[in-house]
């Protein structure tokens, strides 16, 4: 018998194993004074076709989802909306922000935006291709 359980998409213990982690963190870091982000972006139905949500925790913006349907792509809007997430958690008291980004997705962007790269998984989501990470500083 093993001394664990197997279990997959279950939300209620992903939300306890969160809890005790942001409790231990608390009594180091001090309170995470986690809050949810989200930008729709919607068609013309009302339909949410892409946006950005992310959190802000112990001072950081984490821009967890970024998308940008191909149509509406080289209008800036993009940029319009990282800066509108950027200046919410500003409000919110954040330094910085971070986020992930494949090779074929956007580090071009990310750059072009300010972001500085500080890491790299290599061969992620498959041999070739890498996961970067990016931060910035407000």
């Amino acid at each position: 018998m093993s001394e664990f359980e197997r279990a997959e998409d279950d939300a209620a213990a992903d939300a306890a194993i969160l809890r005790h982690l942001l409790a231990f963190n608390e009594r180091f870091a001090g309170p995470a004074n986690s809050r949810s982000l989200q930008l729709l972006l919607r068609d013309s139905a009302g339909v949410v076709e892409g946006g950005l949500s992310g959190r802000t925790r112990y001072g950081w913006l984490f821009v967890e989802n970024f998308f940008i349907p191909e149509h509406r792509r080289g209008t800036g809007l993009g940029t319009r909306l990282l800066a509108a997430a950027e200046a919410e958690a500003a409000a919110r008291g954040c330094i910085g922000a971070y986020l992930d980004t494949n090779s074929f997705q956007a580090p071009g962007f990310y750059e072009k935006q300010g972001y500085s790269r500080f890491g790299a998984l290599e061969d992620y989501p498959a041999p070739g291709m890498a996961k970067y990470y990016y931060r910035k500083r407000f």
